[in-house]
């Protein structure tokens, strides 16, 4: 199933991750940084990274603007609101950089949507700057009767009484007039969706959330058939799995296995003092493990309930078990402020992605130990350790490998065995010391690198008076977008100007400059001639390329909105070509 890191943190309560807005301009964007990486983390082995909510919040770059407040749902970077115009973590160009350098290294993106609640509000009213600046002109505002309490509360999920509301409630389902904000929030995915070109989402807080959107959401416009999770914040696997399925969901949405979590939790903890039978198919993904996202900690649980121990035999247990593993960043990073746990992780993800295949069996399992085996080929045994007091541990466990094969443990912990003539094989589990009581055996042989396959964006730019980018316009010449394209690559633009009313003396230029300065290609729309192909330039050097647009004899009022496509290959990293 892959694996996927989530691409960000807090420092502590309402302190987002790192900004130049804190005032150090060495400080790198968070767009930027994740970019950096992005060669890195594929060669580590992740699949897919979760990016933090895109949105621009009430906080605006400053320190509570971890995403989770959201205010306008067309500003990701590109309006002058809430004293900044780029987000906590960088304008909107670092952010479609910073996809296209990911897909570049053939990762996933996924970003986190906030759909519950918005934030920064004049008493329910919500109103937005436009293209240019000019107030209440911008798309999808809010007033009193978008909102809770104005309108009755959602029909929300499950067995849940009330909900906490975290700012001002929305209710997709209930709001007046009807279907306004369901079709707006739905309207609202599916331009983020193809302004960055990604391929999931978190959704946050689906709890507090009417499964009727949550699934007309997920089966509209761009989000069709995209990956989803759900943030179910539960610790009963049935009431996850019945969000996951009998709710109405019906596997359109996995969800975090919150019940998994909170064991994982005790147990780290608790080092020999928690029974290790316990995760004998433990949480949701012990029962419908398609449907679990796993983790060990994420933003939320590691200010509230962390995970302040043996945090590394979490790890190993999420990165050999079934279900689709997540890697905190905090965790996993080695920034200032993170915990530094890379290089034993990457060698659990190497695991995960080269020899954890198929269902689970248990092979063994006692008070302070469990052993249990991947049966798909090539098999991986896994032993958990949780005792620091009494040393190593000897199992003897039946296994599906033939008799007489040689195993090899992939963490580097154990040494190599035989099994006998009936499969069995004899394993040592060292002592739980700060989370190193696991090994993981398969067949020897195994040395498998990670190859970044590069994958090409199609981002789509959209130019109207009530967005982020203006219309064309008669008399202006301008910038309408940049990518940043690798050299000896292709890219291609593609607009289409809204033509109605068009006289023959109408044009519309869109030109491809290099980052020299020089026009690449040009596309030219008019009031007479046909519509024009798409321009396709071969990209000589590496860096950002402007897409340029003139407009001239427009009828009234003087501009014409358009819808941009602008497909591309990122450079791998920042270092070259």
């Amino acid at each position: 199933m892959g694996v996927l890191l989530q691409a960000t943190y807090r420092r502590r309560q309402g302190v987002s991750v790192p900004a130049p807005s804190d005032g150090d301009p060495n400080t790198p964007w968070w767009w930027d940084h994740i970019a950096s990486q992005a060669n890195a983390l594929r060669q580590a082995g992740f699949t897919a990274v979760l990016l933090p909510p895109v949105l621009k919040t009430s906080a605006g770059a400053y320190p509570g603007g971890d995403g989770y407040g959201p205010f306008d749902d067309y500003d990701i970077g590109s309006k002058q609101q809430f004293f900044t115009v780029p987000t906590r973590f960088g304008s909107r160009e670092k952010l479609q950089r910073c996809v296209a350098m990911l897909r570049a290294n053939g990762l996933d993106v996924y970003i986190d949507t906030v759909p519950h609640h918005r934030n920064g509000g004049n008493d329910f009213e919500y109103r937005y700057r436009g293209a240019n600046g000019t107030p209440a002109e911008g798309r999808f505002p809010k007033h009193k009767t978008c909102f809770v309490p104005n309108v009755p509360r959602d029909p929300i999920a499950g067995p849940v009484r009330d909900d906490f509301g975290f700012g001002d409630e929305l209710a997709p389902i209930n709001a007046k007039p009807p279907g306004y904000v369901l079709n707006g929030l739905i309207d609202a995915g599916d331009w983020l969706t193809r302004a960055l070109d990604v391929q999931g989402y978190r959704i946050d807080d689906v709890k507090g959330l009417a499964v009727e959107f949550v699934r007309r959401w997920l089966t509209s416009k761009a989000m069709v058939g995209k990956f989803a999770v759900g943030e179910y914040f539960d610790a009963n696997p049935q009431t996850l799995r019945w969000w996951a399925w009998d709710s109405g969901m019906a596997g359109r949405s996995s969800v975090f296995d919150f019940a998994l979590r909170f064991a994982l939790a005790a147990m780290c903890n608790n080092s020999s003092r928690w029974d290790m039978t316990q995760l004998d198919h433990a949480g949701l993904t012990g029962h419908a493990p398609l449907n679990a996202v796993t983790f060990v900690d994420n933003p939320d649980t590691d200010l509230s309930s962390p995970v302040v121990w043996n945090k590394l035999l979490g790890y190993a247990y999420i990165l050999t078990a079934e279900g689709y593993p997540c890697v905190y960043y905090k965790d996993y990073a080695t920034d200032s402020g993170c915990y530094g746990l890379r290089r034993w992780i990457d060698n659990l993800i190497w695991i995960h992605e080269n020899l954890a295949f198929g269902p689970t069996v248990t092979r063994f399992k006692d008070y302070q130990t469990i052993v249990y085996e991947r049966q798909g080929y090539p098999n991986l045994l896994v032993g958990l350790n949780n005792d620091q007091y009494h040393g190593w541990r000897t199992i003897t466990a039946q296994t599906g490998f033939a008799g007489n094969v040689q195993l090899h443990d992939y963490t580097g912990n154990g040494r190599d065995i035989w099994t006998d003539a009936a499969g069995n094989a004899v394993i040592g589990i060292p002592p739980n010391e700060n989370g190193h009581g696991y090994v993981a055996y398969s067949r020897v042989g195994y040395t498998r690198p990670f190859a970044a396959v590069p994958l090409h964006v199609s981002q789509v730019v959209q130019g109207a008076a009530d967005l982020d980018i203006g219309p064309a316009a008669n008399g202006m010449r301008k910038q309408v977008n940049r990518v940043w394209c690798a050299a000896r690559t292709m890219l291609s633009v593609n607009c289409v100007p809204h033509v109605a009313g068009w006289q023959p003396t109408t044009e519309v230029v869109v030109d491809v400059v290099g980052p020299d300065g020089a026009t690449l290609g040009t596309q030219n729309w008019t009031g007479v001639s046909p519509a024009p192909g798409a321009i396709h330039v071969e990209v000589a050097r590496s860096g950002w390329h402007s897409v340029r647009l003139t407009a001239a004899q427009l009828p009234e009022p003087g501009t014409t909105p358009f819808a941009m496509t602008i497909s591309y290959l990122s450079t791998q990293t920042f270092g070259g070509d």
